[in-house]
């Protein structure tokens, strides 16, 4: 995975450092699963917990000990790599969803309040389209801005749909056909 970026995420758990490692072709952040159990539970032996925590989630049916991988990362006690178990982003998730800690819950809630936004988008996909132009605007977009932008999407959609239909379905063709109207265009 020499194409992974290596990325320390601050901040997420009360300033508590978690390794990570940027994975460009799944375009997935891998984190380390040791650092979440420690930060989570304050366990003298995360490592133990950890052991502990995965063969109670497989009595219960849970498939995430099977999405675990191994990176190599570097250590926080002596700066060497070893290999780290690791979790993608959904994993991690629902790796903290499984850990019984007061710490958890402020993410278990946030949890919660996404998938039932998700839900309820379902039902309404409206709230969808007022959600992003909520978060345009956050960042300081403009109305014009959002708006050109949200048709800049709809045709873009229009475009792929009429490449499809005409058989380009591959990832590198849509890339080529891009990079010919850019051309064009600049």
């Amino acid at each position: 995975m020499n194409k992974n970026k290596l990325k320390t995420i601050t901040n997420l758990f009360e300033g508590n450092e978690i390794r990570s490692v940027w994975d460009s072709q799944k375009e997935d952040y891998y984190f380390s699963v040791i650092d979440v159990i420690t930060i989570l539970t304050n366990s003298e032996r995360p490592r133990k917990y950890w052991n502990d925590l995965k063969l109670k989630l497989k009595k219960e049916g849970s498939q995430l000990s099977e999405e675990i991988g191994q990176l190599k990362m570097k250590s926080q006690k002596d700066g060497k790599n070893y290999l780290t178990d690791v979790l993608d982003t959904k994993g991690i998730f629902r790796l903290i969803e499984s850990v019984p800690s007061p710490k958890a819950e402020p993410f278990k809630v946030w949890l919660a309040q996404l998938g039932k936004e998700r839900i309820d988008e379902v039902f309404d996909p409206e709230k969808a389209i007022h959600r992003g132009i909520e978060y345009y605007i956050n960042h300081g977009c403009s109305l014009d801005w959002i708006e050109r932008r949200l048709k800049a999407i709809l045709d873009r959609n229009k475009l792929t749909k009429v490449w499809k239909e005409n058989g380009i379905n591959k990832d590198y063709e849509y890339g080529i056909l891009t990079n010919e109207i850019y051309k064009v265009w600049f």
